[in-house]
C-alpha cells in the first residue's frame, strides 16, 4: 500500500483489503509496516498517535477481520507509549475473531545517514522492543519481525530455532536500501532458516514527502521468490506449499547443524 497520513483514510484501504483478500479465497491478509499513518512529520502525527485501546485504525481492522473470518498480520502502526514519552512501532497478529494474538514492538530503530542526503532517527520518536515474538497459526508457527530487523540474522535465527516456520517482515524500505539490499536481504533470511518470509511493504510517493521501494516479497524456504509484487500498490495472492519446508530442512539441515559462537580472541 501507499499509506498516508490520514489514518481514516488508510483504515479505509486496510478494510477494504480485508474483504477483496477474503473474497479471494486467502487465509491471511499480510500488509505494511506503518499500514496506520506514515508521517515523518512527528508534530502533526502526534494528533494521530494513540494508545491501543483508543486506536482506530486497529479497531477497524479488529472488526473487519471478525466480520469476514480473516486472519490479519497488520504490518504495525505507532502506538503511544506513556511510559517512556515516546511511541511504538508495534506489529500485530488478529486471528478470524478479530482477537489479537501476538504483538511485537520493533527491536532495531532505524537511526542513519544515508549517501543520499536521507536522515532518519527514528530512535527521536520511537522506544525499542524488548524481545522476539513468535506466534501460533492454523498453518505453523510465525515470527513477528519489522523492517530494519531484516539486517540482524541472530533474531531470525532465534525465531526459526524456537520453530518459526514463516516469519513476516512488514517494512518501509527507503529506495536506495531498497534498490541495494532488499532482495538479497529477504532470501537470505529465508535461506539461512529455512523457512518462508513474507514481506509487505510501503510502494511509491508518499503525502509526507517520501518514497518507499515496495517490491512486497514471498520467498521460500529455498530462497525462490513466490512473489514480487512490484512498483504498485494492490492486493496479491501466494500458496504457501507446507511441504516445502520439510523438504528443504531434509535436503539442507541447518537448524539441527547449528553450534554456539563463542566470542573470537586476538591472535
Amino acid at each position: 500500500m501507499t499509506a498516508g497520513i490520514d489514518p481514516d483514510a488508510n483504515a479505509e484501504t486496510l478494510v477494504s483489503a480485508v474483504l477483496e483478500a477474503r473474497a479471494a479465497g486467502a487465509d491471511m491478509l499480510f500488509t505494511p509496516e506503518m499500514s496506520g499513518c506514515l508521517d515523518m512529520d512527528r508534530s502533526r502525527s502526534a494528533s494521530a498517535i494513540r494508545v491501543e485501546a483508543d486506536d482506530g485504525v486497529l479497531a477497524a481492522v479488529r472488526a473487519a477481520a471478525r466480520e469476514h473470518r480473516l486472519w490479519v498480520q497488520l504490518g504495525s502502526l505507532a502506538i503511544a507509549d506513556p511510559a517512556s514519552g515516546k511511541r511504538r512501532n508495534r506489529a500485530y497478529l488478529i486471528d478470524d475473531q478479530g482477537e489479537i494474538r501476538a504483538r511485537y514492538d520493533k527491536m532495531h530503530l532505524f537511526d542513519v545517514d544515508l549517501p543520499s542526503g536521507e536522515s532518519w532517527r527514528e530512535s527521536n520518536s520511537y522506544v525499542g522492543g524488548e524481545g522476539p515474538v513468535l506466534a501460533d497459526t492454523p498453518w505453523g508457527k510465525l515470527g513477528l519481525t519489522i523492517c530494519y530487523d531484516l539486517r540482524f540474522p541472530a533474531l531470525y535465527q532465534a525465531l526459526s530455532g524456537a520453530g518459526a516456520t514463516m516469519t513476516a517482515i512488514p517494512a518501509a524500505f527507503t529506495v536506495p536500501t531498497g534498490e541495494a539490499h532488499w532482495h538479497v536481504l529477504m532470501r537470505a533470511r529465508a535461506i539461512e532458516n529455512a523457512m518462508f518470509v513474507i514481506a509487505a511493504a510501503q510502494v511509491g510517493r508518499h503525502e509526507d514527502g517520501r518514497s518507499t521501494y515496495g517490491h512486497s516479497l514471498v520467498v521460500d524456504p529455498w530462497g525462490e521468490i513466490l512473489l514480487d509484487a512490484g512498483d504498485m500498490p494492490g492486493l496479491h495472492l501466494v500458496d504457501l506449499p507446507q511441504d516445502r519446508i520439510e523438504d528443504v530442512r531434509t535436503r539442507i539441515p541447518v537448524l539441527r547443524h547449528r553450534r554456539s559462537i563463542a566470542k573470537g580472541t586476538a591472535a
